[in-house]
């Protein structure tokens, strides 16, 4: 069973201990619209990032070549 992006974030947030709330004041953002992101699993690149650097871990994004290669 494949997570949504959404579940993955849910569950590092539970491991590092941090509310919506907190995530949401971390990022600039509102609590509303965080957790309006969370429902919708509507994320970007770059919000995903600046979440992983909010939570002190990083984000890979990223597409694997049947050879290997990351794109």
């Amino acid at each position: 069973m494949k997570l949504t992006m959404g579940e993955k974030l849910r569950i590092i947030l539970k491991r590092k201990n941090v509310t919506i709330i907190e995530l949401s004041k971390r990022l600039g953002t509102t609590n509303q619209n965080m957790a309006n992101k969370l429902k919708r699993d509507n994320f970007s690149i770059e919000e995903l990032e600046a979440i992983a650097e909010a939570l002190d871990c990083e984000f890979e994004g990223y597409f694997v070549d049947k050879t290997g290669e990351r794109i």
